[in-house]
């Protein structure tokens, strides 16, 4: 049987256990970015899965990312991230990991052939038509992900996969498929290395774009984070000082006038009458800052 991919022994890995340590690590860096360049090649498959993510949330449904193993570590990071990055509400982000707190413990071993598992964590979830699925695998054939597919296309669910070999199983029902066709890895076999770095980027860019699109970016500026500690506090005091052009000291002020609401805060500097005005004016842009301040602007020009 042809290996996959993921499981090619990489021809530059022969007497790599005999290599000085520097030399080692040379190697494993220049394979690493050769595996990080391989999601240039999944740009607009990316580009399509954040319009799919961002709708579903913009919607009202949830956002569910389904894997097993060093892939469900992926999965985890870009997923534990959104709520206090961007401000996504924790009950609208699920995480499905093959063996579930349990496999935290121990990655390995029958978690992710466990197919029966994958179909009753989607139900559990309570997972309905308008919510959407990222599964994820390194080889694209594992078990829990593409039973977790399967069971998310019988309830309607969009899904977007994401694998590191071509033309693979979870592709064949999703409705966006990136694949990454990272080089083979210089421990053969170990997708947590080349094929996790890929993967890890490929989720980074989708959720980001996702947050974008969303209108909770504005100019580089997380807008829409939850400030829930000092350090975040005194970044969301540099975000609205930052794009008010006004000092720390009343940007400060604003943000307690809000709420704690960045966005509210800047339109609050711009000029809203007040946080209930500023709130209305995100509300009926779509929570987006740009046009909410744009028509501020000229709302308050023709006064």
């Amino acid at each position: 049987m042809a290996l996959t991919r993921t499981e090619q022994h990489n021809d530059k890995a022969w007497g790599l256990d005999e290599r000085s340590p520097v030399d080692v690590l040379r190697l494993l860096h220049e394979a690493q970015l050769e595996a990080a360049a391989s999601v240039v090649q999944a740009m607009q498959s990316i580009a399509e899965a954040s319009i799919i993510a961002a709708t579903t949330l913009a919607s009202g449904g949830r956002l569910a990312y389904a894997a097993a193993g060093s892939s469900g570590l992926m999965a985890m990071a870009d997923a534990l991230e959104l709520p206090g990055t961007y401000g996504i509400a924790p009950d609208r982000v699920v995480i499905l990991l093959a063996g579930g707190v349990a496999s935290l413990n121990r990655l390995a071993g029958t978690y992710e052939d466990d197919a029966s598992q994958a179909a009753s964590d989607i139900s559990a979830a309570g997972l309905v038509a308008g919510d959407c699925l990222i599964a994820i695998s390194a080889s694209g054939t594992t078990p829990y992900a593409l039973a977790a597919i399967d069971e998310a296309k019988k309830r309607g669910l969009k899904v977007i996969s994401i694998a590191n070999n071509p033309a693979v199983p979870m592709f064949e029902k999703a409705d966006v498929a990136i694949a990454l066709e990272t080089p083979a890895e210089m421990v053969a076999g170990s997708t947590r290395m080349g094929a996790g770095t890929a993967q890890k980027i490929a989720l980074n860019l989708l959720s980001t774009l996702m947050a974008i699109r969303l209108g909770h970016v504005h100019d580089g500026y997380m807008v829409n984070l939850v400030a829930d500690n000092i350090k975040l506090r005194e970044r969301a005091t540099r975000i609205v000082s930052a794009i008010s052009a006004c000092d720390e000291s009343h940007a400060a002020k604003l943000l307690k006038a809000s709420g704690g609401s960045v966005k509210l805060a800047i339109l609050l500097a711009a000029g809203a009458e007040n946080a209930e005005n500023a709130s209305n004016l995100l509300e009926s842009n779509q929570q987006r800052l740009r046009p909410a301040l744009s028509e501020l602007k000229e709302g308050l020009g023709s006064r």
